[in-house]
């Protein structure tokens, strides 16, 4: 890692310069957070609030010091979905069933922590063992290309705007200076969507109906009101439908933390612990869907960002969470997000998942390993085409009786699973993260 161009500590580009870099991080993680609800029918507003306090208890929890934004989970999707319609099928409105929904989410948000508590009790390095690079960099590399088709569907309603959006963001992270530089991302949404309005592709009439100010929370939309419906069948088919999924988003939260330990340079799996950063990400995950936002997670697109800013400090990420809370009380302006044209979405979130990608080849690279070796290869291998597979050849959605498994989940069991059964190192050296401290 080039350390000259590293900035630990944000506070000396100046408050501006910082504001403008949270506005980023926030604008980075708005087109995926805003989209789980848009796709399952929770609400934007309350998405955001709690993608903010989330983020903010993360950061507590982990003692302040990784920089990680916590957004919408794409894991549960198949979980709402299901719930959802079991829901509508048995005579409830979709706001209560999405509502039994989310009791099932908030369970499988305390799966966290009883991992957290095995990696605390037996020690991270014991746990990681079953977690070497040739797990873990494919998982990284799947995390990305798996995102990517969203990316490439949103790009293809306006090609246009979505290179508008690439171009930009390349010009600026390569050849800008000075705060240019360091704001690839928010200029690329703000150049697109500007074009996007001289091109009559956005219609701001909904943008003039809503509110200035509004409380996002209703009781309708909490879990309370499943307690008020109380039918206990539904309740237990949910939560055992919906809790297996953790073990996928678990397995992404590992990887994504050795994303960020990788970008940032700093080994955060053991300072401040993979036990704390897991209990972070599960109580933001229980207490989101407790009052009816989507589960939450270490967002790979704000990974992306650090990579291109080189700028690592979580005071950053806090500005962005701090400004989330703030527009969650602002309708206007969850409609002003909404109304980003989708090619924008697409054409920035093209990038970052690149980026991620990219995060996880440089895992195998810095990391050594050897892929000359079959049982390497056949890990690697099968990771990669079972969670791109499954994501666009079974709708990212297979089912073992009530329990429904996304492609990456099973990518990342089958991984864990060959790594320890074929002959040969079952683990490598757990990576030794080298970078500039503070």
């Amino acid at each position: 890692m080039d350390s000259e161009n590293v900035i630990y500590d944000a506070r000396k580009l100046g408050t501006p310069r910082m504001m403008i870099l949270g506005v980023q991080h926030m604008f980075a993680m708005f087109g995926a957070t805003v989209l789980v609800p848009l796709i399952t029918g929770l609400d934007v507003s309350v998405t955001l609030l709690f993608a903010g306090i989330g983020t903010l208890l993360f950061h507590f929890i982990s003692k302040w010091e990784v920089p990680a934004f916590l957004g919408s989970s794409f894991a549960f999707l198949g979980g709402y979905a299901s719930v959802k319609e079991l829901g509508m099928q048995q005579g409830l409105s979709e706001t209560l069933a999405l509502d039994y929904a989310c009791l099932g989410v908030a369970c499988a948000g305390l799966m966290y922590f009883l991992m957290a508590g095995l990696i605390k009790w037996f020690g991270v390095h014991k746990i990681l063992h079953f977690f070497p690079p040739v797990v873990t960099g494919p998982v990284v590399i799947a995390i990305g290309l798996v995102l990517s088709g969203s990316a490439i569907s949103n790009c293809q309603t306006n090609w246009p705007l979505a290179i508008l959006a690439i171009v930009t963001v390349i010009v600026s992270s390569v050849w800008g200076k000075g705060i240019v530089k360091i704001i690839p991302i928010l200029l690329g949404v703000v150049v697109s969507y500007v074009a996007a309005t001289f091109m009559g592709e956005v219609d701001f009439t909904k943008l003039g109906e809503a509110a200035w100010i509004g409380f996002p929370i209703s009781k309708e939309r909490t879990i309370l009101a499943v307690f008020e419906d109380r039918n206990a069948t539904l309740m237990l088919s949910t939560i055992l439908a919906v809790m297996p999924i953790a073990f996928a988003t678990i397995m992404e939260h590992i990887g994504d933390m050795f994303a960020i330990s990788s970008t940032v340079g700093k080994d955060f799996l053991s300072n401040p612990g993979l036990h704390r950063t897991l209990s972070g990400d599960g109580l933001a995950t229980a207490l989101a869907s407790m009052f009816g936002a989507p589960a939450n997670t270490t967002y790979g697109e704000n990974t992306g960002v650090l990579n291109l800013t080189k700028v690592f400090d979580p005071l950053v990420i806090r500005i962005a969470a701090c400004l989330a809370i703030l527009l969650a009380f602002c309708p206007k302006f969850a409609c002003l997000i909404q109304l980003m044209p989708a090619a924008t979405i697409g054409g920035v979130s093209l990038i970052l998942y690149g980026m991620i990608s990219a995060v996880g080849v440089r895992n195998l690279v810095e990391e050594n390993v050897d892929l000359k070796s079959s049982r390497n290869v056949f890990v690697a291998a099968l990771i990669m085409v079972l969670a791109i597979g499954v994501k666009y050849g079974s709708n990212d959605d297979i089912a073992f009786g009530p329990i429904h498994l996304s492609g990456l989940a099973i990518a990342s069991i089958v991984g864990i699973f060959l790594n320890a059964v074929m002959p040969g190192k079952l683990g490598m050296k757990v990576k030794s993260f080298k970078g500039k401290e503070k």
